[in-house]
């Protein structure tokens, strides 16, 4: 048995539990806060389970007229193809994230912490955890 990939993020961490040719399943755990980057996938569907916590999740398919919702403990939310999404947890938070297995497809159109463009940032994610 493979043990489970740490992914250091500015904002926590996640925590990859399965990645295989037809799905991929992360523990996202969100410091109080912190969020994620404003981002959308071209490819990847994605549904977020908050297992524990309290987030506001930003959506949209206008980056000027984006909608927010609360989601709670026991709440889920699926993210589809260019819906714009980013999670901000109000506590800290712990969210399951299943999804188709692209897990580098993501194009960030705002970030906290200087992260732009297309794909993964592992080496600058390590980089901002440390400081």
């Amino acid at each position: 048995m493979d043990k489970p990939k740490i992914k250091l993020k500015p904002w926590g961490r996640e925590i990859w539990f399965a990645h295989t040719e037809k799905y991929a399943g992360k523990i996202l755990e969100v410091k109080a806060g912190n969020r994620y980057s404003l981002q959308y996938h071209e490819k990847k569907i994605e549904t977020q389970y908050v297992y524990s916590g309290k987030v506001k999740f930003t959506y949209g398919t206008d980056k000027n007229n984006l909608q927010e919702k609360i989601l709670n403990s026991g709440d889920k939310i699926d993210v589809t193809p260019y819906t714009i999404h980013r999670l901000e947890a109000l506590e800290d938070s712990e969210i399951f994230e299943v999804s188709t297995p692209e897990l580098d497809d993501v194009v960030k159109l705002d970030d906290d912490y200087g992260r732009s463009g297309k794909g993964n940032d592992e080496e600058l994610d390590k980089t901002l955890h440390k400081s």
